[in-house]
């Protein structure tokens, strides 16, 4: 009988049918292919990316961030249980941040989100941020259509709020959840306008009621500061709410404002508009990397960048000089 969980024996077709059945087993293995260094598994997963592509698109594609200790794992695990009685399937990507020096992501392996991690309709995979060539938003981006091909409906990508992460992650969802605290005095100062103007709801996690001080409190500058933005394109005017994911208080609530921001931006048409110029960002981007990926894959472009990475550090040339060099030996081998 053919194990139908060892990728290794598969076919691109055979895998592609596998994950079309909803196996998470071929599905996170695919991913292992997509995330890979090496160019022959990357092409196994781009050929399954092809076989697939007309079973994708069909999810509502959530993203969610908020600064370390907002409480992003237990708002997600609260939701999570919240909608999945509801015959929902839900896939779980959380980009962790990757050290440069190390390699090693800051959450590593601990164990996350236990209530729902083994639940049937549930897929939790964390990917590493990567290397300086961006890898991770491609991956990330490419992940959302496997997991869509594999019949969730839902997708939730969660972002550590500690870097670029966010920005790229907005090129590739349709609502953008930002968690946020009522308990510093000063916290709109901490808050960067980029995120503040991607936001389309803004939660204020771990708070009891709405008739708490502080909430009201932080409830109004948020809605102040959210009216000071530019008016969005999806004509979506950025809702406040709080909530507690530890309390399951007005989790729900939560939930039907993502709903009514889908309804929203379906009937003005943003929504397909949208996914259509995510896309036409994604073709560029995924040429800049390939790009960069086969440039720094040339063993004589290698060696060059090292001979002129010397010349600059020992101050003979300007890094300029030492990125035309570069540029010029690619081009003309």
């Amino acid at each position: 009988m053919k194990d139908n969980n060892n990728i290794k024996k598969l076919s691109s077709k055979e895998i592609a049918k596998q994950i079309s059945k909803g196996n998470k087993i071929i599905l996170s293995k695919t991913i292992t292919l997509l995330e890979s260094t090496k160019e022959e598994h990357n092409k196994i997963a781009e050929e399954v990316i092809d076989l697939i592509y007309e079973k994708t698109g069909d999810s509502i594609r959530i993203g969610i961030t908020g600064a370390p200790g907002v409480g992003k794992s237990t708002f997600i695990e609260s939701l999570v249980k919240h909608i999945l009685p509801k015959k929902n399937k839900i896939a779980i990507l959380a980009i962790d941040p990757s050290s440069q020096k190390t390699k090693g992501s800051i959450l590593g392996d601990k164990t996350r989100m236990e209530e729902i991690s083994g639940e049937e309709n549930v897929f939790i995979r964390p990917s590493p941020a990567g290397n300086k060539l961006g890898g991770v938003s491609l991956k990330t981006r490419e992940t959302i259509l496997l997991c869509e091909a594999a019949g969730f409906n839902i997708i939730i990508i969660e972002t550590v709020g500690v870097g670029q992460s966010e920005i790229s992650v907005k090129y590739m969802i349709d609502v953008f959840l930002l968690l946020m605290l009522a308990t510093a005095g000063d916290e709109l100062q901490g808050i960067k306008k980029g995120i503040m103007e991607m936001a389309d709801i803004v939660a204020i996690n771990k708070t009891e009621n709405k008739e708490d001080i502080k909430t009201n409190k932080a409830i109004l500058n948020y809605k102040n500061a959210l009216h000071l933005m530019k008016i969005k394109k999806s004509a979506w005017l950025p809702i406040v709410e709080a909530c507690s994911a530890l309390n399951n208080y007005n989790i729900n609530t939560i939930w039907k404002k993502i709903k009514q921001y889908e309804n929203f931006t379906k009937e003005n048409k943003y929504w397909k508009e949208n996914r259509k110029q995510q896309s036409k960002y994604w073709v560029k981007e995924t040429i800049n990397q390939k790009i960069l990926q086969d440039l720094y894959s040339k063993f004589h472009v290698k060696q060059k960048i090292k001979e002129v990475e010397n010349l600059v550090f020992n101050e003979k040339i300007t890094s300029n000089k030492a990125a035309k060099i570069v540029i010029d030996i690619y081009k003309n081998f």
